[in-house]
């Protein structure tokens, strides 16, 4: 099949192209949800946990992929599910449960960045490491 621009079927599905013939179908409605769902609450939830969460800068920087708009569809899909995921309330370990409730968070984040890692660039991990950086200062002091 040939790759196909961007285009909304009648399935209300989103085809987009990822790597050479290969589509991926993006549901349009649980995209806008997963997007406004980290859009709202990512940047209070990582604030919240600073410093106490090892996978943290990968997270932020899957986020600064996630609104890059040089990211592709499919990836932007992939990210912002698994963030939605992470900013959830609650989820299969609630995050109070002391030294398991992020397990879940963290695995799911893992397998997003495995799954679209080529398109969190440099830039994107530069920017989280700064943020962090820039934040833990303040927070220290």
């Amino acid at each position: 099949l040939p790759a196909r621009s961007i285009a909304v079927r009648e399935s209300r599905a989103i085809f987009a192209p990822m790597t050479g013939k290969d589509i991926v179908i993006v549901d349009p409605k649980r995209y806008a949800r997963d997007q406004a769902r980290v859009r709202e609450s990512f940047w209070r939830k990582v604030r919240r946990h600073a410093g106490k969460l090892p996978f943290l800068d990968e997270a932020i920087a899957g986020y600064y992929a996630a609104v890059d708009p040089a990211t592709p569809l499919s990836a932007k899909s992939v990210l912002f599910g698994a963030l939605a995921y992470f900013v959830l309330p609650v989820d299969m370990l609630p995050d109070f449960i002391a030294s398991l409730g992020f397990t879940d968070d963290a695995a799911v984040i893992f397998a997003a960045i495995k799954t679209v890692g080529s398109q969190i660039k440099d830039h994107h991990r530069t920017r989280a490491r700064a943020w962090l950086s820039n934040n833990s200062e303040r927070d220290a002091g």
